[in-house]
């Protein structure tokens, strides 16, 4: 990583010191704004290889479809061993900056770099082509890793107040959707502009590199002024510390879904490319429109969504915005007898229910954080959001795997044009039902998992603040044996 800039103080990784609490009250709207900014980043990497990146090994690099979706997988996999690790190294980081900081600059720049290098393609099409997407893809997403851990960390750290957490969020899923729309429906148009095949993947390449370079410095520099609250002490050993995250009931209920649903997501993400090619048969602007459906309406229903909330809870709001997804997917699986005005409508209500379970979701994340500080007294955001966003991460890599595989059950013929081949009923029945049915059963079904989830105001507010380190919450205790 990048020294930070003289008089910043550099980053180490001494033990933490004392402990403390998140600051209370309201924040400035240029913190919520610069914090959001860092969306632009999550967004576009986590938006544009599931979209893109398996087509482009199928369509382009003539890799079989099973093999591509081990490809997608893999990398992303190595990502549930080092998220928690990059979360225990951002917890004892200490800097002038603050703890989350040095790596939202540092890790964002070589983000962008490695994801550039992704679609670079040094050897032409054909398995060597398919290893090397596959190594700079691994790189790719540990820089995304220390990005990733840092950024979601802050929130719980720059406010103790429940309502201000969702409204931080809101800000930030409203940039998520903006860099999500930017990001997938700009860069197939970059990509075919810059010629299609392999010179066009690499302008989009560096064009999204671009959109995480602005994402990366914008919070870098948006958050330089905002409250870190009181560096508080950590569990000793990272073994120790996930035996911690362990016990948090409502933090595994929470993770297992989010996990599951974001499968679900990323399917539809992966799938938009074949289903408007196959289904639609709008190769050209199909993928465009279909992408702007399903984000233009988060971008509109956010308030509704943070309403909703205040009034019914962040729980109730979650489980309403995935049942309202998983219907409008399978509402979906008629997409062949209907007219393209109701299939478009019909993505848009699934962007209605996506944008809801974004927020809910990851307003409920800091309060699981919060929670578990109070509780115990130790600052271990970046190990709770650590193993966040090594679910998230397998979620979006599995989604695009589960879509492969359909692929190859079904017979999907691969190409190294960079034009899809013509493909047998078969195929086409298969990209049908991994584009809605399946999205739609893992998102529905997940939030059965959410059964335990058990965090409300009261309950928070409630909980003592700090508690010594050997005095377990019987709750938490029966959560263990349970």
């Amino acid at each position: 990583m990048d020294a930070p800039p003289a008089g910043t103080g550099s980053p180490t990784t001494s033990p933490p010191a004392v402990t403390g609490d998140a600051p209370a009250g309201r924040l400035p709207r240029g913190v919520h704004a610069g914090y959001a900014l860092g969306s632009l980043s999550t967004g576009a990497f986590g938006t544009v290889p599931g979209l893109l990146l398996l087509p482009y090994l199928t369509d382009t690099l003539g890799v079989a479809a099973g093999v591509a979706a081990l490809l997608v997988l893999l990398p992303k996999a190595w990502d549930v061993l080092v998220n928690p690790v990059a979360g225990r190294i951002s917890d004892r980081t200490r800097s002038r900056q603050g703890a989350r900081r040095p790596y939202l600059l540092g890790a964002g720049l070589a983000l962008a770099v490695l994801f550039a290098s992704i679609f670079a393609a040094p050897f032409g099409t054909g398995p060597a082509a398919g290893a090397y997407v596959a190594l700079a893809f691994l790189a790719t997403a540990t820089a995304f890793a220390f990005f990733q851990v840092s950024y979601v960390a802050m929130p719980a750290e720059l406010t103790g107040d429940y309502t201000e957490r969702t409204r931080l969020m809101t800000w930030r899923i409203a940039v998520l959707a903006l860099a999500i729309l930017i990001s997938g429906a700009v860069a197939p148009l970059v990509r075919d502009a810059g010629g299609g095949g392999v010179p066009g993947h690499r302008w989009m390449g560096l064009f999204v590199a671009g959109l995480i370079v602005l994402g990366a410095v914008g919070a870098y520099l948006g958050t330089r002024s905002a409250p870190t609250g009181t560096v508080a002490e950590s569990e000793p050993t990272l073994r120790a510390q996930l035996a911690v995250a362990g016990r948090n009931r409502a933090f595994r209920a929470l993770l297992l879904c989010f996990v599951v649903q974001s499968a679900g997501v990323a399917t539809i993400l992966a799938g938009v490319d074949y289903f408007a090619t196959q289904v639609l048969r709008n190769p050209d602007g199909g993928p465009t429109v279909l992408f702007v459906c399903f984000v233009a309406p988060a971008l509109l229903v956010m308030p509704l969504w943070s309403r909703v909330g205040r009034r019914h809870g962040k729980l109730a709001g979650l489980v309403a915005a995935s049942l309202i997804f998983a219907v409008g997917a399978l509402a979906l699986v008629a997409a062949p007898v209907l007219p393209a005005v109701a299939v478009y409508l019909l993505v848009a209500v699934i962007g209605v229910g996506y944008a809801g379970q974004q927020v809910f979701a990851l307003a409920m994340l800091p309060d699981c954080i919060a929670y578990d500080t109070a509780r115990t007294g130790r600052r271990q955001a970046g190990v709770f959001t650590g193993l966040w966003t090594a679910g998230e991460t397998f979620g979006l890599a599995l989604g695009p795997g589960l879509f492969g595989l359909v692929l190859q059950l079904t017979g999907y013929v691969s190409s190294d044009t960079g034009q899809a081949a013509t493909q047998s009923g078969t195929a086409r029945l298969g990209i049908l039902l991994g584009f809605t049915v399946l999205p739609a059963l893992l998102v529905g079904v997940a939030t059965l998992l959410l059964r335990r989830y058990d965090l409300t105001p009261d309950r928070l507010t409630g909980v003592e603040s700090p508690r010594p380190e050997n005095v377990v919450d019987p709750h938490e205790r029966g959560a263990v044996t349970s």
